[in-house]
This record gives C-alpha cells, sequence and structure tokens, in this order.
C-alpha cells in the first residue's frame, strides 16, 4: 500500500474522475506550476460523453513553442468564440442530465464566456475551485514554488500518470464506479471522463462514486 501523503500532480482543465479520487486518496495535494507546457495532454483537454460517443473538448492557446513555455506562462487564445461554441456542445450533451440545470449556474460563466482568464493556469486553477466545492471537498491546494526532478519522500508523483496518453489501469488505486451516463442507453459506460459529467449524471452522489472508485489493492 502507498505511504505517501501528498500528491503531485498537474494543472488539468475540467480534469477527469481519476484526479479527483486522488483528493479523497491523499491528504495535501500540490499541482506542478513550474513544468514546461507538454502537448496531448488534459492540460488544456478534457474528454466528455455526447451523443456520438467521446468529444474531446479543448482550450486553444495563443501559438508559440509552448512546448518550451514553463505552464504559468501559457496564455488562452480568445480570437474565436470557443468557449460559446464548447458550451453549447456540453450543453447538448448534458442538457437532460438529472442535474446539469443545477450545477450550470455555477459552472457557465467559466465555461461559457462571462469569465476569461489570460493564462491557462489560471483559468484551470478558478475551475478546480468550483468543482472542489461542488464535491464538498475542502482540501487546501498547494502550487509548487520550485521544480521537483523527484520529490521528497512522502510526495507521490502522479504528474505523468494522469494523462490521455496512459492506460488507466496503470493505476492500482483507481478503478472507476460506473453510473448512469446520458447516453447509457445507446453506448456502454465511458469510464474516467472529465468531472463534468461526473456531476452533472450523479449530482450530490458524486463523492460517493469517487470513493467507491479508490482501490487501495488489486
Amino acid at each position: 500500500m502507498n505511504e505517501a501523503t501528498t500528491a503531485l500532480l498537474t494543472t488539468q482543465y475540467c480534469p477527469p474522475v481519476q484526479y479527483f479520487a486522488k483528493f479523497l486518496q491523499y491528504d495535501t495535494i500540490w499541482i506542478e506550476h513550474l513544468e514546461n507546457y507538454q502537448k496531448g495532454s488534459y492540460r488544456n483537454r478534457c474528454h466528455i460523453a455526447a451523443a456520438n460517443g467521446l468529444l474531446r473538448l479543448s482550450v486553444p492557446l495563443v501559438k508559440g513553442k509552448n512546448h518550451q513555455t514553463p505552464i504559468w506562462e501559457v496564455r488562452i487564445d480568445y480570437k474565436t468564440k470557443w468557449q460559446a461554441k464548447q458550451w453549447e456542445a456540453i450543453s447538448y450533451a448534458y442538457g437532460s442530465a438529472p442535474y446539469f440545470e443545477e450545477y450550470a449556474a455555477f459552472l457557465s460563466p467559466y465555461l461559457g464566456g462571462e469569465k476569461r482568464y489570460e493564462f491557462l493556469c489560471e483559468y484551470n486553477a478558478a475551475l478546480l475551485k468550483i468543482f472542489l466545492k461542488l464535491l464538498n471537498l475542502r482540501q487546501e491546494i498547494h502550487y509548487t514554488e520550485s521544480y521537483y526532478f523527484d520529490p521528497p519522500p512522502g510526495v507521490i508523483d502522479l504528474r505523468r500518470s494522469i494523462s490521455p496518453k496512459v492506460e488507466m489501469s496503470s493505476d492500482p488505486y483507481f478503478q472507476p464506479s460506473p453510473y448512469l451516463q446520458v447516453f447509457g442507453h445507446k453506448y456502454s459506460f465511458l469510464p474516467n471522463l472529465s468531472i463534468l459529467d461526473l456531476l452533472f449524471c450523479t449530482g450530490p452522489q458524486a463523492l460517493f462514486v469517487l470513493k467507491e472508485s479508490i482501490h487501495f489493492s488489486r
């Protein structure tokens, strides 16, 4: 069994269920703010369930060599009305979900374009604060002030573990607990989607689903 009490995570956009399970599994959460941006990650993308299956949403970034840029310097590109389009896609996907209307009031200002943030890290942090409030998770979040190639004792490094490029089964402490999804009548359960899916579909039971998804042994 893992004896670490602190988890080191990356900043992520509307993170998956696996990400929030770590907030229950560990006493303290650090979020990496001094790494370089990496493409093909959840740092600026998320996955939701739509009528035709998995739908990928992403935050457009200001063009440049972002892969060589510290994550806290990466800027969001607002040349297009991407927020309005994404909120429309989210509304179509979850409009019939039992808790969509209840949580949309909290999330639409951030996801629909009313609120804007210059930097990706700021945007992700603002969304994370809302998600934790809706999940009734009150842990204090710490942001790194120096970069650790190897974190100190007691800290587990999960910066590369929660990613669309990494098989979910490689995490021995996470096994997603199924719940009823909007399009469950069309296709089988889609695990580890954005926390948006879990909140809109299960509401106050989301925390219970998270707890059921944590496995301390296999």
